[in-house]
């Protein structure tokens, strides 16, 4: 039979599926499994100032305040120098982190920090950088090998029916390969001298950062510890959205407790602890403290339009925030560091860099952002923020095999440097 509907007609038609579909897509929008929720009186108790919580002896957690956990540590370091290594969230730019330290390594310029933090890509590499040199050759395999490839699989109806676009197994089983009985073993034996290794996630159900002391679990030992360590490593590299939220549970006073977390990224770009309010002011008569702080990301991005796929934008919007979000936070940080009289350094992806998204794990993409960090490192020409009382060279401008300028030539990422100055 032959169809008597005009262009009109089926224009008409489509659109009333197409609103037809939305409007069950938005139904359904409430079908997912209901996550843990923050009990009245645990948003009551809820405290102001983000502290650390560390695993005791006892198999509890206990959350230290900043101003405790910087008097455990230089209590515990003596007179040794101390320092901090910030490594923020960034997705697939996490090469960057990684492809610095290993520069570094290269140069015989990298020193041992008392403290590493990390947040969400910058938390899987935060690991590698606690446990130094000797542990770059795994480090670089992850972005230089292609083992990133596949970390995105699409779960098709999963942002419908489930809580999130991608699956999270791949990223787990990431973690569960490197993250393993020895690296955990090494990670316990560094924190028995005193230093510290931090990551942070964000608590779903309060919208807060939650910081762990990952050293502390792989002291505690034991099967537990392990999953817990992973397990924790794993919330705080899952994106909202595009990665299932992660259940954390652990024990406490009252029982078992169980929450639920997702990307540190989403509350803090990255974190400074203890604050810098709580490390000792860099004085004739005190120690020098010396932080530095590595951006996996642009702290601005040139104009250009977005494919009109869902993916790109929601990379491109997730981009945009994050970069405002950590020149936010690198201002309060240097003024911070300037009112201590303490050394800050920084380094982050110049705007010219060619970056093709947060999420894109292509493993050319991958190694050529490593290797550019890591020639950049070799250089000399990483870091902004001169410490205190020190010249800087005037040098050429060093150039990467991708054409774009080391972060330490950058006209625009060195201006943060002059804050509070």
């Amino acid at each position: 039979m032959k169809s008597s509907a005009t262009p009109a007609t089926l224009q008409y038609l489509g659109c009333a599926l197409v609103l037809t579909a939305l409007a069950t897509l938005a139904g359904c929008a409430s079908m997912g499994p209901t996550l843990t929720a923050a009990t009245p009186e645990e948003l009551g108790s809820q405290e102001l100032q983000l502290g650390v919580r560390t695993l005791g002896p006892n198999g509890r957690f206990e959350v230290l305040p900043s101003s405790v956990v910087a008097t455990r540590l230089v209590a515990r370091l003596d007179d040794q120098p101390m320092s901090v290594l910030a490594l923020s969230g960034g997705g697939a730019t996490g090469a960057f982190a990684a492809g610095a330290l290993a520069g570094m390594s290269r140069a015989g310029v990298r020193a041992e920090p008392s403290v590493v933090t990390g947040v969400s890509a910058g938390a899987l590499v935060a690991p590698f950088a606690f446990l130094g040199p000797s542990w770059d050759a795994k480090m670089s395999a992850i972005y230089t090998d292609g083992v990133t490839r596949g970390v995105l699989q699409p779960r098709l109806l999963g942002a419908v029916f489930g809580s999130s676009v991608y699956s999270g197994a791949p990223l787990r089983r990431l973690i569960d390969r490197y993250a393993d009985d020895q690296l955990i073993a090494a990670v316990a034996a560094q924190a028995n001298r005193g230093r510290l290794l931090l990551v942070a996630t964000t608590d779903f159900a309060t919208g807060e950062p939650v910081i762990w002391d990952l050293g502390s679990v792989a002291l505690y030992g034991g099967p537990e510890a392990k999953q817990l360590f992973r397990t924790i490593l794993l919330a705080s590299a899952s994106v909202p959205g595009m990665l299932p939220p992660v259940k954390i549970s652990f024990p406490t006073g009252s029982g078992l407790r169980e929450e639920t977390h997702v990307d540190g990224g989403v509350t803090v770009p990255f974190f400074i602890a203890p604050a810098l309010d709580d490390l000792p002011s860099s004085r004739p008569d005190s120690r020098l403290v010396r932080v530095r702080v590595v951006i996996d990301g642009r702290l601005r991005d040139f104009p250009h339009a977005a494919n009109a796929n869902a993916l790109s934008i929601f990379s491109r919007s997730i981009s945009a925030g994050l970069s405002r979000m950590t020149r936010t936070a690198l201002e309060s940080s240097l003024y911070a560091s300037q009112r201590r009289g303490i050394a800050l350094e920084y380094a982050a992806i110049p705007a010219d860099y060619p970056l093709h998204g947060a999420f894109n794990f292509d493993p050319q993409e991958q190694r050529a952002l490593f290797q550019y960090a890591a020639r950049c490192a070799e250089t000399g020409r990483l870091w902004n923020g001169a410490p205190q009382g020190t010249v800087m060279a005037a040098v050429d401008p060093a150039v990467g095999s991708s054409g774009a300028v080391c972060p330490a030539d950058d006209q625009f990422i060195g201006r943060f440097a002059a804050l509070g100055k």
